[in-house]
């Protein structure tokens, strides 16, 4: 029987499996598949096989249960969707060309069980695994806008506590509760941006237009020294070729240097300074934000992740911006370099397609 020549072969058919996952060159191979996910996928099947000779005939059911706990196993141990659907048919091609070696015959009954009991343990599982992962994309989704919603109330907090307290005359506007007041409604604006850029990313939704590259470097720059001002910054922008342009959604840009900037703020120490230039570099635009944060320790991950490791010691807001900005400028056909400038700071510099030149039209003549 089947079940009988897969207990028997058990190890070989694990092994096989294991060598066709590894030498196939898609989807990719984690090491918990290879230690984990292929031994219990034979198990199920197994498992399941054992069950057709009995008295207890074949249930969908019975497999479908084992394979919706074995869905969210796969979940647990991280393998994706791709490399259950991929397995199981390892798995199978395995068990075939074992029995064909050792010439050992499969009925057309057998032949069938098998078939069947791959389809609905394949079904099962991946169902149980895609709404596994769809519910931890939901969770994850209400932290961020429980997240969210926190960082707004704290901001809108800070800004009525400093609001009423310059009502009431008791400080000067000029002043350190004014500066609250003003960092406050700064950052506020700050969040109400990154989050309608994360919205329009996540609906893929851009308004592109013909923009002159001084006009958003005046526009940056105008938020930009609220910011430095608060935080007692100097932001230096450099002069811009006024022939240079792009064709870019002006929210979106906007938002994705506007992070960048923020960013180099709360790393730069009080009385640094923070360079903004614009430049043409062939074909394209290079957008550089320099800050003095002393540079980025060797130790640090990828500061792009979303909730990823902060790189100096303020840990004000979600740690998304970074990610937000490359997100929004790899929309435009562009990319996020770092430069990292040891006992200095660093350098990150947007790097985008410049607009192309307006193609002028023959007139007529009479």
């Amino acid at each position: 029987m089947l079940y009988e020549f897969i207990a028997m072969h058990r190890e070989e058919i694990v092994a096989r499996t294991r060598r066709r996952v590894l030498g196939r060159p898609w989807p990719s191979v984690s090491r918990q598949e290879i230690e984990y996910g292929v031994p219990l996928f034979l198990t199920q099947l197994s498992e399941t096989l054992r069950r057709e000779p009995t008295a207890t005939p074949f249930s969908s059911d019975a497999i479908g249960s084992a394979a919706t706990r074995h869905g969210a196993e796969l979940s647990a141990a991280g393998l994706n969707v791709a490399q259950v659907i991929h397995d199981y048919g390892d798995i199978c091609q395995a068990i075939t060309e074992i029995a064909l070696e050792q010439h050992t015959p499969i009925t057309v009954e057998e032949f069938h069980t098998l078939n069947r009991c791959l389809d609905t343990a394949i079904a099962e599982a991946v169902t149980e695994h895609t709404r596994l992962a769809a519910q931890k994309r939901s969770e994850e989704e209400v932290e961020r806008l429980g997240q969210a919603a926190h960082e707004i109330r704290d901001l809108l907090n800070g800004a009525l506590l400093a609001f009423h307290t310059l009502k009431r005359s008791a400080v000067a506007i000029n002043g350190s509760t004014g500066a609250v007041l003003g960092r406050s409604l700064t950052s506020l604006r700050d969040r109400v941006d990154r989050t309608l850029s994360e919205v329009r990313l996540a609906a893929g939704t851009q308004r592109r237009e013909r923009l002159t590259v001084t006009s958003l470097m005046d526009e940056i720059a105008a938020t930009g020294v609220l910011h430095s001002e608060y935080r007692g910054i100097r932001l230096t922008v450099l002069p811009v070729d006024p022939a240079l342009a792009v064709d870019a959604d002006p929210q979106l840009l906007t938002s994705a240097v506007m992070n960048l900037l923020h960013n180099a703020f709360k790393n730069t120490r009080v009385g640094g300074t923070v360079i903004l230039r614009a430049c043409a570099q062939g074909t394209r635009l290079l957008v550089d934000i320099q800050d003095e944060c002393g540079g980025i320790p060797e130790s640090k991950g990828d500061l792009f992740q979303p909730f990823g490791e902060r790189r100096g010691a303020d840990r004000s807001g979600l740690g998304l911006g970074l990610s937000i900005a490359r997100q929004a400028v790899r929309a435009h056909g562009g990319d996020i370099r770092i430069r990292n400038m040891p006992g200095e700071g660093c350098v990150f510099t947007i790097d985008l397609p410049l607009a192309a030149e307006p193609t002028s039209v023959p007139t007529n003549r009479a």
